[in-house]
């Protein structure tokens, strides 16, 4: 009997501690750790679409916290009271504000905004709630006005875009395209081809670069000894003849306008120049005479 008895308890005992480990172990799962001291507060919201237990609460984006409980608060219909269980040593003063917080991959959380003034709260007091507006209604309140404003030019755009690929001088544009390619990767063979034979004829370029400067220096000593060469020559008595000579044109030129010098009267007397005409006229007369009448001028007589 006792041996039965024996069994049955620890079969007992067993399934308590299988229960027992269950719970704690759900708990664990949900971010809950009863072994760890915490501070109880409530809060209360009329809505708390997506909050659910074990919900992080954080401050400046610090968890600092979670949520233990959710549930109607029946004494007050239309209203949801929400228990947190908060580090042990955060310490809240009044007005402080819990307001709900929601994320499109996470759900709600709660946000605290701690008040620097007021008395501190005891552990289990009341925070003032504060509901945050629903995504989904603040992204189709806000969004879908400039949507609206877009969908317009949305198609425009579209039914601009069909008309430009549908034009034929878009097909034609890229054909010539196509052979301007063509022609550029015909004209970088050539490049290729002609810098092959750059390549291959770069020493000779080079030995002849290599005469051209001997011939350069030649050429400059050459210039160098002409250059000394004219820096021996006399320059100055030369300069000084070519002076002299140019003052005697000069004067010569001054007596031939002067018109009572000899060289002016003989240049510029026309009654000398009338008088030599005349004489030059009577000797080619006299030329023509001797020549038909030699006996009149010269006689010969034989002994």
């Amino acid at each position: 009997m006792k041996t039965k008895l024996g069994k049955e308890f620890k079969i007992g005992l067993s399934v308590i501690i299988a229960l027992v480990l269950l719970f704690f172990g759900i708990d664990y799962l949900k971010g809950i750790n009863i072994f760890r001291p915490a501070n109880f507060y409530e809060v209360y919201y009329k809505d708390v679409a997506g909050l659910e237990v074990s919900a992080p609460v954080t401050i400046n984006g610090f968890k600092v916290g979670q949520v233990r409980e959710v549930s109607i608060d029946y004494a007050n219909p239309g209203r949801v009271k929400v228990v947190m269980a908060l580090n042990k040593d955060l310490k809240l003063r009044e007005g402080t504000v819990a307001s709900l917080g929601s994320t499109l991959l996470s759900g709600a959380y709660i946000i605290l905004t701690p008040s620097s003034e007021g008395a501190q709260l005891p552990v289990g007091s009341q925070l003032k709630g504060v509901e945050s507006t629903d995504l989904m209604a603040s992204l189709t309140n806000e969004m879908m006005p400039k949507v609206n404003s877009i969908l317009p030019k949305i198609d425009s755009l579209l039914y601009n875009l069909n008309t430009l690929v549908a034009d034929p001088a878009l097909t034609a544009s890229i054909r010539r395209l196509d052979g301007i390619t063509a022609n550029i990767y015909t004209a970088t063979g050539s490049l290729n081809t002609t810098m092959t034979g750059v390549n291959q004829q770069l020493p000779l370029i080079l030995r002849n670069f290599g005469r051209a400067g001997v011939d350069i220096d030649t050429i400059t000593n050459n210039l160098a000894y002409l250059s000394r060469d004219l820096r021996q020559l006399p320059l100055k008595p030369t300069m000084d003849n070519v002076e002299r000579i140019t003052s005697n044109l000069e004067e010569f030129s001054q007596q031939l306008k002067n018109p009572n010098s000899t060289l002016g009267k003989l240049t510029g007397d026309p009654a000398l120049y009338n008088k030599l005409y005349r004489v030059s006229a009577d000797i080619d007369s006299l030329i023509v005479d001797i020549k038909k009448n030699p006996k009149r001028y010269i006689s010969i007589k034989l002994l």
